[in-house]
Formats: structure tokens, sequence, C-alpha cells
């Protein structure tokens, strides 16, 4: 996940470009301030975010919190909103304005636009919102009467056949969301108060409005994309569940047989599984062999490599992250890397996402200076982790024998389905729920969870539970309304496949990385999204690549 491009869509950023005329001058000596004053709250909220997430202290929260504050407060100034309107009509009288600086005065108002709810809402919403992160990041799952970490609790669930042991694990990774349903259905009345003050109906439609999608044109998407995806989905659920009763031993399939919590990763093939590719290795090696991945492509790690944190230890968020700090060139990723499958297609991801910022036209405005969209930066960072499922990625870079990698190819392909196939249906579910939570906070979330998890997903609720299973997502609090970015995101990485050139699937060239540079990264967000997935890929964004791919 992408941090910078959550606090860009809240609060924005500006860089001044020239334009002629006295009112266009006036303008121009209002950007300019704002600009400076911008830069460094927008630096203090960054920094201090990197080191919530890096220490975990209750001071470090607090700077977090405090800073956060500051630039929503300095953006909900009525008195400056008003005073860059009326420059900006005055400029727009004398003129077309320039294409460049019309996306900067878009970025500009939707800052302002954003925050201009009453500053005791948005005091409010930050110290809760930072309050249930910190729950989420100091949290322990227990068992046996001893706390366990997350990934110590997967580490368990991945290797443990017996199903009724399995059913404790899948319920302490759980038990966070009892801790906090209650204050986040708190924050989400409290966001959807904010949203009415700014004339929306609740916090979901303020959102992707403010993201630059129309809610009906989002939804259609998404409801195209479950038409189409609901029959393989069936079929490949049903085989997948065949091979799962076997290894287990039982007669049905519980949410606990399919190693993720939430059932939005595939569990590992029957016919092969990854982690024998990584046997042995460290988490440093997991660390090497991205650097050389990229290296490859012509892409440069080792900078934003120097400045992140990708180890596990106390104190530290668990989960993985990249973040441009401001807007200047530093970047960088927290991990907590270990020697397994999914800790390698996580650091291609976050690296994804910091090649991408590293690379965008520096000469373009300051609230220019980041990925075109969210779900762009997201689908190149999906993009980079499928490169796994490719033998002849894993013989050149991970150092597998060619033997044993081109004999896994044809499972590495269904496994590759299934993966883009459960992570699509899981981002259905969120899509759906996380509407309906905003629509109404107040009725019954936790059936609604699982009416949603077994009408997309196929999955049975497990007989009598009424526990806050929904609220374990931490996305509900740090990336609000965020998901359908990542399905957006698939869409464009599967365009994006068809549309480059590639040697073996595994885009391993710098034929490729040239391209991506100039094609996706340079432009950062010079067009509006519509505009830039047509002139990337070639045609506009829809599900048609991204099925076609699972057939």
């Amino acid at each position: 996940m992408k941090k910078t491009g959550l606090i860009l869509l809240l609060l924005g950023g500006l860089m001044m470009s020239a334009i002629g005329g006295f009112a266009a001058e006036t303008l121009n000596g209002f950007l300019a301030e704002y600009q400076q004053d911008y830069h460094k709250l927008f630096c203090d909220v960054s920094y201090s975010w990197w080191d919530a997430m890096t220490l975990g202290t209750d001071e470090a929260f607090e700077k977090y919190t405090q800073a956060t504050i500051a630039m929503s407060a300095y953006h909900s100034s009525k008195e400056k909103f008003d005073e860059f309107k009326r420059l900006l009509a005055e400029a727009e009288k004398e003129g077309e304005l320039p294409p460049l600086l019309k996306r900067e005065t878009d970025e500009v108002r939707n800052a302002f636009e954003q925050a201009q709810f009453p500053q005791e809402i948005m005091e409010k919403m930050t110290k809760l919102s930072g309050e249930i992160e910190q729950m989420f990041q100091n949290q322990r799952g227990e068992l046996d009467g001893k706390e366990y970490t997350n990934n110590e609790l997967l580490e368990m669930l991945e290797k443990e056949t017996d199903s009724a042991r399995r059913q404790e694990i899948w319920e302490a990774l759980k038990q966070v969301g009892e801790l906090v349903a209650d204050k986040i259905v708190e924050l989400a009345k409290i966001r959807n108060e904010a949203a009415r003050a700014l004339g929306y109906n609740n916090y979901w439609e303020m959102t992707v409005s403010f993201q630059d999608f129309d809610p009906a044109e989002l939804t259609a998407i998404f409801e195209e994309l479950e038409r189409e995806t609901a029959p393989i989905f069936a079929r490949v659920k049903s085989e997948l569940d065949e091979e799962l009763k076997a290894k287990f031993g039982v007669s049905e399939i519980m949410p606990w047989h399919y190693d993720n919590p939430f059932f939005q990763q595939a569990p590992p093939s029957a016919e092969i599984d990854k982690n024998i590719f990584f046997t042995g290795k460290t988490a440093e090696d997991i660390n090497q062999i991205a650097i050389r991945y990229y290296d490859s492509l012509g892409l440069e790690t080792r900078g934003i490599l120097a400045n992140s944190d990708l180890f596990d230890r106390e104190g530290k968020s668990q989960h993985a992250f990249s973040n441009n700090m401001n807007l200047e060139g530093d970047v960088r990723v927290l991990c907590n890397l270990k020697p397994t499958a999914d800790w390698m297609n996580t650091q291609l991801h976050e690296l994804g996402h910091s090649v991408y910022e590293i690379y965008v036209d520096p000469t373009l405005p300051y609230d220019l200076r980041t990925a075109c969209h969210i779900f762009t930066t997201e689908g190149i960072a999906m993009m980079f982790e499928k490169v796994t499922d490719f033998p002849a990625w894993l013989i050149e870079f991970a150092g597998v024998d060619p033997a044993v990698a081109r004999n896994a190819e044809s499972a590495l392909k269904k496994q590759r389905v299934r993966e883009q196939l459960i992570f699509c249906r899981w981002t259905i579910v969120m899509f759906h729920f996380e509407r309906a939570l905003y629509e109404n906070p107040d009725q019954d979330l936790r059936s609604l969870w699982w009416d949603t998890v077994e009408k997309y997903q196929l999955m049975k609720r497990p007989a009598g539970r009424n526990k806050a299973d929904w609220a374990s997502k931490p996305h509900f609090v740090i990336a609000p309304v965020y998901y359908h970015n990542y399905m957006l995101g698939e869409l464009f990485g599967a365009q994006l496949r068809r549309s480059l050139p590639f040697d073996a699937g595994h885009f391993a060239s710098k034929e490729v990385g040239a391209a991506l540079i100039k094609k996706v990264f340079e432009p950062g967000m010079r067009y509006h999204w519509n505009e830039f997935v047509k002139e990337a890929t070639g045609e506009p964004l829809s599900p048609k690549a991204f099925v076609e791919e699972l057939k």
C-alpha cells in the first residue's frame, strides 16, 4: 500500500506555474505562499507518521496526530479558500488556464474543499483514528495464554493440519475486531458527519468523489466485474475446496482452512508450494533478489532502501507500505521481511510503488509530483509482485534450479489464476461492505459481513458465530474507502501487460523499464486518470483484459 497517495488525496500540495496577466500574477503569488506553507506541513505529517509506524510509541503517535491536525486546520481556513476561489475566477476571466496549471488548481481546490468541515470534527476524527491505529499496532493475538504477532499466527496457520487447532489460530487473528469494532463505528459516524457538512450523503460517497470517480460509474465497473468473474470463480473455488477437503480430511471447508484469515489470498497450491523457491534463503536475500530484479529493468532502488525499515522488530507496524516522504526524492519502504514467497511478493510490490514515485518528472508542480492516481500506483505494484509466478524469473533472480522451475510452470499458472480470482472477489466484498457501512453504521454489521462474504466469496460462516470479524481488517481505519483502487489497479496492470513488450512474461528488460518510465512514471499527475490510462495502455479502463487473463 502507498501511504503518500492517501495524504495527497486528503490534503493536496502545490508548486507555482507561471501564467500571464495581472490577475494571474496575483494568483501565482497566492500559490507561491501556499507552496511554502504546504511543504513544511506535508513533511511534518509524513515524517511523524513514519516515526509512529516504526517506533509505535505514544509520543510518536501524538506527534503524528498533531501534525495531521495542523495540516487539516490550515486547509480548513474558509478565508484562504475564498481568497483562492476569487483569485482563480479572476484569472480564468483573463483566458483559459494552461492544462498543467488547471490540474494544479484542481488539486488545490480539492485540498481546501475536503477540509471545509468544522475543525472540531477534524480533530475528533484524527484523534480517534490515531487511537485505533495504535490499538491495531500494539495488539497481539492470544493463544494458549501467550501473545503472538500477526506474522507468527499466520505462520502457525499455514503449517497447522488439525482443523480444530486451525480454528483456534484463526480466531486469535480475529480477536482485535472485538476490541476496535465500536470505535470504528464511532469513527464512521464522525466521518459521515464531516461528509454531510460538505453536502455529501456519507463518507463513502464523498471519498470516491474526491478520488475523481463518479460513484455510479465506479459501481457499474464492479458490477460488471462481479458478473464476468462469478462463473469462473465458482468453478475454481469448487476445485480448490475439493483439494482442501483431501488435505485436511474434512467433509466441509470453513474459513480457517484458507490460510489467509479473510480469504483474500489463495492457499498454497496442492501441486506446488511457492515457498520452496526461497528455502534456505534469509530475509536479506529476499531484499537482494528484489534489488537485482529492479536493476534488470534499469530502475534504481538502492537509494530507496538506504532509508527504509525492512525487518521485523518490537514496536513497529506489522504491515508493509511505501511512503514518499517529501515529494523531493526521499522515498522509503516499511516491511517485515521473511524468507517466504509472500514477503518476496510484498517487497516487489512496495518497491513498485517506490520506483513509480522517484521517476516522476521532478519539474512538475509540487502537487502533481506523484502517481497519476491511487489505482495506477497499485496497478504497477501488483504487476511487479506477480513476476514470481514465471519460471524464467525464478531461475534468473531467485536462483531456482531450471528443471524445478520449468516443471512447476503449469502449477504456477493455475495458482496465479486462483490468486487473481480470489483477490478480485475479496475486493468486491470490501467494496460492497464498506459502502454499506457508511450508508448505515448502526445496522447489524456482524451479520452483514458474513452475508456479503457468503454472497461474493462463497465462504460458509461459522455456525453461531457473532463476533466483529469485519473490524479486524485495519484498512477500515488506516485506508478507508481504498480497496476498490487495488482492484482497479489489477485492471490497469492487465491492460499494461497487454500493451508493453516483455520477455518470457516476467518484465526483465531495460526496454520495459524505459517504457514504464516514459509512459507511466514520468507523467505523474499531469493528466486525469481517464486520459492517462488511454494514453498508457491504448484503451479505457475496463475489466476486459483482466477477465481474459483468467480464461
